[in-house]
């Protein structure tokens, strides 16, 4: 019999923030991993982002779920350029396959966030740059 998965606790204000890699955002966003999941490919931060920073470009191998807790994300360059416009408090589903060429954080922002899969960081015309999953999400983590 395989042996049941431990439960896992994180006391979040106990963890020191880490810059995201520079080279998946830019403006200073931090994060914290919270828990990797090697047996459904998941895994779960919350991230600081600060007025005026953004993820690059990237797509969404499986779906994802996030909790806006502060501030406001602007996806697929917002509501007003025909994306979407994430308001704290809210909540976000991300579907298998989303893609997202512009997100950003028009004020000082943080979100809770579960991952279901990896993302695929890509270039404009859409051709991939890296995938990050849970596993180079914890060695990026260190």
């Amino acid at each position: 019999m395989k042996p049941k998965t431990t439960e896992e606790y994180v006391q979040i204000d106990e963890v020191e923030w880490q810059p995201f890699p520079d080279a998946f955002s830019t403006g200073g966003i931090r994060w914290k991993l919270l828990n990797v999941s090697p047996g459904s490919g998941a895994w779960t931060a919350i991230f600081d982002c600060p007025a005026g920073s953004s993820f690059a470009p990237h797509i969404h191998a499986g779906p994802g779920e996030y909790l806006l807790t502060k501030g406001r994300m602007d996806v697929r360059g917002g509501k007003a350029a025909g994306g979407a416009t994430a308001v704290a408090p809210g909540y976000g589903f991300e579907s298998s396959g989303a893609r997202h060429d512009k997100t950003n954080f028009p004020e000082d922002s943080e979100f809770y966030m579960t991952f279901l899969g990896p993302l695929t960081f890509i270039k404009p015309d859409g051709s991939p740059i890296a995938v990050i999953g849970w596993e180079e999400a914890q060695g990026a983590w260190g």
